[in-house]
């Protein structure tokens, strides 16, 4: 675990951590875990939580949530309530907070820090679904929220670009963000690729007894694993998908018969799968994508669109291979021509080790630090 991060001029207790929302547990709750171990004594602030979902340095830390933790069926529909996302983070009361640490892909961004306080942030993405992922967010088949979301979502829009100039300064978990984050908020940012638990996730002395390919991913229209479950149609070979979503029920009427969908599974059960895989693949555009990163950390090779994230965390040719037209037949000719390679397992993990945890608690400590004192001049 990481040492606390001890400020000059900073009582700890006057710490606050904002995040968008408790009741998932992935690459950003990496990310949250790590702060909760930098600053164990602040105060975790949420729009909505369910206690139990997240890992034990998040649990135990003192959190307050918003009037939508009490919202109606807000675990499974939560998404409709996006309209209500901006006044619920602006309603909480930071008053007595001298530093702000929101890690935000949604609204955490958006609290109002108080007077004379600093806010730095950590931004996973700005809100996909209020630029260019409307549609796949809100589908246009379903009629009434499709409708219903086109009409609140440039009020969203302008809250989201206005809320930016909240934040003294951003972190960006990748080029690609950072870019987002200059196109829509017109801010520039520091880029800090998000943690991988590499001490964990290791490779396997023997070499991968069987051949199947694994997606490991929430299940989200964006994620595109539909064109993985066609890709691995067409190259014959098993397709291994870990994680649940509410596209799950679309996905498996389409299931054929090299798909296997395994739900969320445990810690050791995920290092098995993907010490066993052929190749780690990445059928859409990640901000950056944590999970291609783990694949790697076990000496697999990981095969992803040529767009966003990938492009920071995979070599062509030495960690894996990429596809460039965004249709099932490329990604299924890149298989095949990963079939043929043999990558080497330590070249591979190598390349892994620039993204682990220690480093990332480094650098977000520093840069925290340089926030900090700079206000203080």
């Amino acid at each position: 675990m990481s040492e606390p991060l001890i400020l000059p001029g900073l009582n700890p207790t006057r710490t606050a951590i904002i995040h968008d929302w408790l009741i998932t547990d992935r690459g950003g709750e990496r990310v949250l875990e790590c702060l909760c171990n930098i600053f164990p004594q602040a105060t975790l602030f949420a729009l909505f939580r369910v206690p139990g979902s997240q890992a034990p340095a998040i649990e135990r830390m003192n959190t307050k949530s918003t009037f939508i933790e009490k919202m109606p069926y807000v675990r499974q529909f939560y998404r409709y309530y996006l309209p209500l996302f901006p006044r619920a983070i602006e309603s909480l009361d930071l008053t007595g907070f001298d530093l702000i640490v929101s890690s935000s892909h949604c609204a955490a961004k958006g609290v109002r820090p108080p007077p004379g306080s600093r806010h730095i942030c950590y931004c996973h993405t700005p809100m996909r679904y209020a630029y260019e992922l409307f549609d796949e967010y809100f589908p246009p088949s379903r009629r009434f929220m499709h409708f219903a979301a086109r009409l609140m979502m440039p009020r969203v829009r302008r809250w989201d670009i206005q809320s930016s100039s909240r934040v003294g300064r951003f972190l960006a978990n990748s080029a690609n963000t950072a870019g987002r984050i200059s196109r829509y908020y017109g801010r520039d940012s520091l880029i800090l690729h998000p943690p991988v638990d590499t001490n964990f996730f290791t490779p396997d002395t023997m070499k991968p007894s069987s051949e199947y390919l694994l997606t490991v991913s929430a299940l989200v229209p964006y994620k595109r694993v539909d064109r993985g479950i066609e890709a691995a149609t067409m190259a014959g070979i098993e397709y291994v998908i870990v994680g649940s979503g509410p596209e799950q029920p679309r996905l498996e009427k389409i299931q054929p018969s090299t798909a296997r969908f395994v739900g969320n599974v445990s810690p050791e059960e995920l290092r098995s799968l993907y010490r066993g895989c052929l190749a780690f693949v990445l059928p859409g555009e990640e901000d950056f994508g944590i999970a291609p990163v783990e694949a790697q950390a076990c000496g697999r090779p990981v095969i992803a669109l040529a767009l966003g994230g990938a492009l920071e965390t995979v070599i062509e040719g030495k960690t894996g291979a990429f596809f460039r037209d965004e249709n099932p037949r490329a990604l299924a000719e890149t298989i095949d021509k990963v079939r043929q390679i043999e990558f080497n397992t330590e070249a591979v993990r190598e390349h892994s080790l620039k993204f682990s945890r220690p480093n990332f608690e480094s650098g977000i400590k520093i840069m925290i630090a340089e926030f900090w004192n700079e206000g203080r001049c």
